[in-house]
């Protein structure tokens, strides 16, 4: 009977592969930038509308595609990218919450046109927030580790997406609209969050703090250029 040997690599070879690598960089902007401003945007105009701000029965015909555009493809987008550069955490978070608002954007969109009338409450809608608040406060944990910006971002959600479940299935409107104001205040530091990033990759210095965990974050701080050689962003070729 014969064996397959794993052996890892002798020294020599590692070393020979190592010395006829071939790194291609494919410089990617932040794509979270992108993320949490048409996440931010999206979000405070569909909760400003449930927390009652504004709003009427023709309101519906606006918010869908703002909101599956916006919310929806922007951030889809966003997490595609976040994928490309090796980003686990955005690709989860921008990934699911883009995929959300494009649903939420063709369920207005047949509630605009009369194909659908949601009922009150709206049970099926609050089984959605239930799965958005699991993950999104899974990804709050993860969040932990890179920031204090994107950690209260998620928590927030997180938080407002738990509201939204207990106050659509239960049918109590004041969860409802705990949710929506909850979800203000995360587009809102969303928002800031997005703000910080953009203004650090054009003046290449840190403007403001997000509580960076393992970066610069004082502001005048330039933030730290890493390239990995094995890895590389977001990929190595080898060949001779």
């Amino acid at each position: 009977m014969s064996r397959v040997s794993h052996a890892q690599p002798h020294d020599g070879e590692f070393e020979f592969w190592r010395n006829h690598a071939q790194i291609s960089l494919q410089p990617v902007a932040a794509p979270s930038i992108l993320g949490l401003f048409g996440f931010a945007a999206a979000t405070f105009v569909v909760a400003a509308n449930l927390a009652g701000w504004y709003g009427d029965t023709g309101t519906p015909r606006f918010l869908f595609p703002f909101a599956a555009l916006t919310g929806g493809l922007a951030q889809f987008l966003a997490g595609m990218w976040a994928y490309r550069a090796r980003d686990g955490l955005a690709t989860a978070m921008h990934g699911i919450w883009g995929a959300f608002w494009l649903a939420y954007g063709v369920l207005f969109l047949l509630v605009a046109v009369g194909a659908l009338t949601p009922p009150n409450p709206f049970v099926p809608l609050g089984y959605w927030f239930i799965a958005l608040a699991a993950i999104t406060w899974s990804g709050t944990f993860a969040a932990l580790a890179e920031s204090i910006g994107l950690a209260a971002v998620l928590a927030t959600l997180a938080a407002g997406a738990t509201c939204q479940a207990i106050g659509q299935i239960a049918g109590i409107s004041g969860w409802r609209t705990a949710g929506a104001y909850i979800f203000i205040v995360s587009a809102v530091i969303a928002w800031y969050t997005a703000t910080a990033m953009m203004l650090e990759g054009t003046y290449r210095r840190v403007v403001l703090p997000i509580g960076k965990m393992r970066a610069p974050d004082r502001p005048g701080q330039e933030p730290r250029q890493v390239i990995q050689f094995m890895a590389g962003e977001p990929g190595v070729k080898v060949g001779q």
